[in-house]
């Protein structure tokens, strides 16, 4: 119980100080008040780049030290600074360097599209070539079995093939072209009868009217006559 009568002694006389220093301060003139109790404007402290001077100092002096404070730093100088600045030189250095050489490899990536353009082109006129190639290819097949399909007739033996060319008027040509037509022989020829040489005028435009202009069926009745000594019939109509 004494304890505890001291302890509460001793708070209330903490409260009673408390109260009569607080009443002393808000009634004595020019006395500080506690800093919660200043205006804003006055409790805002003073910036710590500006020092507090004396009142001895000289106005001009001052106005010059809150000159310098407020004044930007000046730059800083040494071994670092250098080695930053030749860093940032590399930097920069080597940024170009990288640029050139995608410059570089993009020109050349134009360059060989432009060259797989040209490749591409020329595919496509070569696939043009063989297509055509084999339509040629095709046709000169079908011309050489259109020809064994009127081949005249084995070069020994009985219907050996007559040489056409001593007809007068029948050149190589003429006699190339009479074999493709399947005549091969002086007695096909002195066979022929109206109908038929008008046919074969016909089928020989190169050389229209030829075949009567030159009497071609009269010679080969001749021709074959010398040659095998057989007197062909007249020609039919």
């Amino acid at each position: 119980m004494p304890i505890l009568l001291v302890l509460a002694a001793i708070v209330i006389a903490l409260i009673v100080g408390y109260a009569i220093g607080r009443a002393r301060r808000r009634g004595v003139p020019g006395s500080a008040p506690f800093p919660h109790e200043l205006p804003p404007e006055v409790a805002a402290p003073l910036p710590e780049a500006l020092p507090r001077l004396p009142d001895s100092v000289p106005r001009a002096a001052a106005d010059a030290v809150t000159q310098d404070a407020q004044s930007p730093p000046p730059p800083a100088t040494g071994p670092a600074v250098d080695h930053a600045i030749a860093e940032r030189a590399r930097i920069i250095r080597s940024c170009a360097a990288e640029t050139a050489t995608l410059r570089r490899a993009l020109a050349s990536r134009d360059g060989s599209l432009a060259q797989l353009a040209e490749l591409a082109a020329e595919r496509e006129r070569l696939h043009a070539d063989l297509a055509a190639a084999r339509t040629e290819t095709a046709r000169y097949r079908q011309f050489v079995v259109d020809l064994e399909n009127n081949a005249p007739p084995p070069l020994f033996g009985t219907g050996a093939p007559d040489d056409l060319k001593l007809i007068v008027g029948v050149g190589p040509v003429l006699e190339r072209m009479l074999h493709q037509l399947g005549v091969a022989t002086y007695r096909q020829i002195a066979h022929w009868s109206e109908r038929e040489i008008d046919e074969f005028d016909a089928k020989l435009p190169e050389f229209p009217g030829r075949i009567r202009r030159d009497a071609w069926v009269t010679q080969a009745r001749a021709l074959h006559q010398s040659k095998y000594g057989e007197t062909l019939p007249a020609r039919g109509r």
